[in-house]
């Protein structure tokens, strides 16, 4: 992928595509096997984006169980629509986290992964999803941060060539990682039992200039680097390959990054 190809597809598809497989995914394998999910119970996916976590739940709670997923993007639903095979029979909602169109009670676990960082009212995100679990449901949810130096040297060449929005959003990605903030944040929204580790995980990227451009195009940056011109976009990728040549490997980047895990109960 080049920057010649940003607008070739949007970016929910690109993410689907691109980032799902190598990093979304063997995020949301740890987000299930911390979950631990049995047969029959009613899951909630929240800010779903293309639904690899629904997907993978799903599959864990088999037909006598219940599934739905809920975004505000309906870019990202379209496309989780298309990418789920019909015999999974997830449901699919567009809505905010922070208002949920699901009764009291309607869900033995929700799950959030990767997505409370972006959420503006966080408070009021974990409020609806502590509404909505029945008495003795579990909430499980991650985020990445601080951002390891691949990302660092993103957002600093992003602040050079492009502005403050694409710094911002590359920022945004890792801006809630303290355990003690996720406890509190779960505390406040009503949950007992909370419980917050981070622990560090090793992914495989490809090669640097394919993955600058996948990742860029599977994001909100997609639009803000297409306008910023194709002099500030070459700067970008000279910048970025200078600094990325350091995670190169013979099959492409070597990436370690620091991930919370939060979970707590009603």
């Amino acid at each position: 992928m080049t920057p010649e190809h940003l607008g070739h597809a949007s970016p929910p598809e690109n993410y689907q595509r691109f980032f799902v497989p190598v990093i979304g995914r063997p995020l949301a394998e740890d987000l299930l096997r911390e979950a631990a999910l049995a047969g029959g119970e009613r899951v909630l996916d929240v800010g779903c984006g293309t639904g690899v976590v629904a997907r993978l739940a799903a599959e864990q709670v088999r037909r006598e169980g219940k599934l739905a997923g809920v975004d505000i993007d309906p870019g990202m639903l379209e496309v989780a629509k298309a990418a789920t095979p019909a015999e999974l029979k997830i449901e699919w909602h567009e809505a905010g986290a922070d208002a949920l169109p699901f009764d009291d009670g309607s869900f033995d676990v929700a799950l959030c992964g990767l997505s409370l960082q972006f959420m503006p009212d966080k408070q009021g995100a974990l409020e609806e999803m502590h509404r909505v679990l029945a008495a003795g449901g579990r909430l499980v949810l991650n985020v990445p941060g601080p951002a390891a130096p691949l990302f660092e040297n993103l957002a600093e060449a992003m602040d050079r060539h492009v502005g403050p929005k694409a710094t911002g959003f590359v920022r945004a990605v890792f801006s809630l990682h303290e355990e003690s903030e996720l406890e509190a944040l779960l505390d406040d929204a009503g949950f007992q039992d909370v419980e917050a580790y981070a622990y560090t995980r090793d992914f495989a990227l490809p090669a640097g200039k394919e993955f600058l451009w996948q990742y860029v195009g599977s994001t909100p940056l997609s639009g803000i680097v297409a306008n910023a011109g194709g002099e500030s976009r070459s700067a970008l990728e000279t910048d970025v390959l200078a600094a990325w040549a350091r995670y190169e490997r013979d099959d492409g980047m070597s990436y370690r990054q620091r991930i919370v895990m939060a979970s707590a109960h009603t």
